[in-house]
C-alpha cells in the first residue's frame, strides 16, 4: 500500500492538473471554503463545466459569510445551468449553518463536517484531507474506479475499505487529489491509457486484462418518460415567471409556469384562461430519473390575470433560469421573433 501512495504522489508531483480551487503540490492546505465550493459544484459535474462557475461565485461570495448573506433567488439564479439544483439550496442551508453555529468556520474533521447540512461521506473526506490533512478516505467516481481497477474489486464496501488503507498519513490531500487525476486523466472509464499509468505493475485488473470491466455495474433500469407543458404569457413585452415550490425538482428556481408532467398533461392545467398556441416542437430535456418532452404554449394576456413575476423580455437572460426552462423561452423568443417579422 505504502508502495502504491509513495508513487501516486511522485506522478501527482509531475503532473498534477492545475485548478483554480488546489494549492500545488506539497504547497499550504487551501482555504476549506474553496474546497467545499469546487466539491460541491464538481458533484456530477465535469471540471470544464464548473470552473466558470466556480469563478464567478468566488467572486460574488468570496467568504462563507458573504454566502450566508446571499439572497435566495440571487444564489439560485447563478446557479442556472449547473443543473443538480438540489446542490445550491444545500450550499445556502450549509453556509447558513456554518455562521450561525460555527462561527464561519468549517471544522477541521470528516465526522464533524458529515453533520452539515448536505455535506456526505465523499465532501467530508475531501474537505477534511484537502484542507485540514486527516488522512480520510475520498472516494468519488474517479478514485473508485481506480480502486476497483487496482484490487479488482466487484463492490462499494470493499473500495471504500481499500482507499481507507491506501491513504498516507503524510500529504493525504495530495493523495486524494492524485486519485481523482490519475481517474480523469488516465484510468479513464474506457480506453485508460494503462501505458503511461504510474501504478500498472500493482494493478490487478491490468495483470489480468481486464481493466474496462471495472467497476462492475449493475445495469441500468430503464428511464421513465413524461410529457408537459410550459407557458409563456406575455402582457407589454413582459412574460410571467413563477418560483416553483422550494422542495423538489427544480426547487427554488424561477420558471415559466407549467402543468403536471405525466403521461397524458392536458392544456387545461394552464395558469390563466388564453388562447394558447401550441409551438410544433416539444423542448426534450433528460433528468437524472425520467425524461420529458416538454410542449410550449404560447399567449397574450393582461397583467392582472396572473399571480407571479412579470419579467421584462429583453431582460429575460438575467432572470437565471434553469436549462430546461431557457431552452422553452428560446424556442419561444425564436417564434417571436418569427412573427414579429412577419408583421413587417
Amino acid at each position: 500500500m505504502r508502495v502504491i501512495a509513495a508513487r501516486l504522489l511522485e506522478w501527482y508531483d509531475r503532473h498534477a492538473r492545475v485548478l483554480p480551487w488546489r494549492s500545488p503540490p506539497g504547497g499550504a492546505p487551501p482555504d476549506p471554503y474553496r474546497v467545499w465550493l469546487s466539491e460541491v459544484m464538481l458533484q456530477q459535474t465535469t471540471v470544464a463545466a464548473v470552473k466558470p462557475y466556480y469563478e464567478r461565485f468566488l467572486a460574488r461570495w468570496p467568504s462563507v459569510e458573504a454566502l450566508a448573506a446571499a439572497d435566495n433567488a440571487e444564489l439560485m439564479a447563478a446557479w442556472a445551468g449547473l443543473g443538480y439544483y438540489s446542490r445550491a439550496r444545500n450550499l445556502l442551508a450549509c453556509a447558513r449553518t456554518l455562521v450561525a453555529e460555527h462561527g464561519g468556520r468549517f471544522p477541521g474533521s470528516a465526522a464533524e463536517l458529515r453533520r452539515l447540512p448536505g455535506i456526505g461521506d465523499y465532501t467530508a473526506g475531501a474537505i477534511a484531507a484537502i484542507a485540514f490533512g486527516e488522512p480520510a478516505a475520498v472516494v468519488d467516481g474517479n478514485v473508485e474506479r481506480v480502486v476497483s481497477r487496482l484490487f479488482a474489486l466487484d463492490n462499494k464496501p470493499a473500495v471504500r475499505a481499500r482507499a481507507a488503507a491506501l491513504t498516507p498519513a503524510e500529504r493525504p490531500g495530495d493523495h486524494a487529489q492524485a486519485m481523482m487525476d490519475l481517474g480523469a486523466t488516465i484510468c479513464t472509464p474506457k480506453r485508460p491509457a494503462c501505458a503511461i499509468c504510474p501504478v500498472r505493475s500493482d494493478c490487478r485488473a491490468f495483470a489480468l486484462g481486464v481493466q474496462e470491466a471495472y467497476p462492475i455495474r449493475p445495469a441500468k433500469a430503464a428511464r421513465p418518460h413524461r410529457r408537459g407543458f410550459a407557458y409563456w404569457a406575455e402582457a407589454d413585452g413582459h412574460v410571467l415567471l413563477v418560483t416553483r415550490p422550494a422542495k423538489g425538482l427544480l426547487g427554488g428556481m424561477r420558471a415559466l409556469p407549467t402543468g403536471a408532467w405525466g403521461a397524458a398533461p392536458s392544456l387545461a392545467d394552464a395558469p390563466l384562461s388564453a388562447e394558447w398556441r401550441l409551438l410544433p416542437e416539444p423542448v426534450r430535456h433528460v433528468f437524472t430519473h425520467f425524461s420529458l418532452d416538454l410542449s410550449v404554449a404560447c399567449a397574450r394576456v393582461r397583467r392582472d390575470e396572473a399571480a407571479g413575476e412579470w419579467w421584462p423580455i429583453e431582460r429575460l437572460g438575467e432572470a437565471g433560469l434553469p436549462t430546461l426552462f431557457d431552452k422553452a423561452a428560446r424556442l419561444a423568443l425564436r417564434e417571436r421573433m418569427t412573427e414579429t417579422a412577419i408583421a413587417c
